[in-house]
């Protein structure tokens, strides 16, 4: 049966749902399949909140768009959790359950019964207990329930015809913290600002600017380490600095999921 037909059926005969969408390729792919099926009574809902960054927030507004379907901002301040802010190794667990408890508390107003995410078969290969928080709250993940790898879902996306469907796959700014290091909105800023420096210096595809205690640590692609040499190079730390990183530092070893889950190890 065709991947994308799968995906448009699990959403027969539900009621009004709504679709927590990041403005990534996953739930968005999740979104175009709930409207197909769906059309009005499909949501979706992107949580605008301190670690989002205005770059996913602005893809999330694109592709919803695109797709036709319904958008609501959902904003509120996780720095106000103080359990998120302590920034320990179960901090996805706390944003993804602040986010669940949102998400359920304004379902209520839109009679909404099911609300589902991008959640996908290969993110269970990564240390990742915010699912754990979003299945506490019932939050459903048809793309993981369906076994949709993420190659599946760029493949489908291409076929559907959404336009971020090769777009790298991105996580919230506060992952750039390393944990037990506190999170805070000047952090999270520099951190948003960082990469938006590197972005328009190198045109570089997968971008990440950590924040090691004041230090600043680019990741980028093995294959776009090149860009990160001569003039723009020291365009970058110049600018960098400015913004109020103390050093700036290259990591040789390129961009790596989780890498901070491994520097934690």
């Amino acid at each position: 049966m065709n991947k994308i037909y799968k995906l448009k059926s699990w959403f027969y005969n539900k009621d009004k749902v709504f679709i927590a969408l990041s403005g990534g390729v996953d739930s968005a792919l999740v979104a175009y399949a709930a409207f197909q099926e769906l059309n009005k009574d499909a949501i979706a809902v992107t949580a605008n909140y301190q670690s989002i960054s205005k770059i996913e927030l602005n893809y999330a507004k694109q592709v919803c768009y695109e797709i036709g379907i319904r958008h609501v901002i959902l904003t509120y301040d996780e720095l106000q959790n103080n359990n998120f802010v302590r920034n320990d190794k179960n901090r996805c667990y706390y944003c993804k359950n602040e986010l669940a408890v949102n998400l359920l508390n304004l379902s209520k107003s839109y009679n909404v019964n099911t609300i589902v995410d991008g959640t996908n078969l290969d993110d269970y290969g990564d240390y990742r207990p915010g699912i754990k928080a979003m299945k506490n709250n019932n939050i459903r993940s048809p793309l993981a329930e369906l076994e949709f790898t993420k190659k599946d879902i760029r493949e489908s996306a291409k076929i559907a015809g959404i336009s971020i469907y090769d777009k790298p796959s991105n996580s919230c700014l506060s992952s750039r913290i390393p944990w037990n290091n506190t999170i805070t909105k000047e952090k999270l800023l520099r951190v948003e600002l960082g990469e938006t420096i590197v972005r328009h210096e190198t045109n570089a595809k997968q971008i990440r600017v950590r924040d090691i205690n004041g230090t600043a640590k680019i990741e980028v692609d093995k294959n776009e380490l090149n860009l990160l040499t001569g003039s723009v190079l020291d365009s970058i730390i110049s600018k960098l600095q400015l913004i109020g990183f103390s050093m700036v530092i290259v990591d040789p070893e390129g961009y790596q999921t989780g890498k901070l889950n491994l520097m934690a190890n």
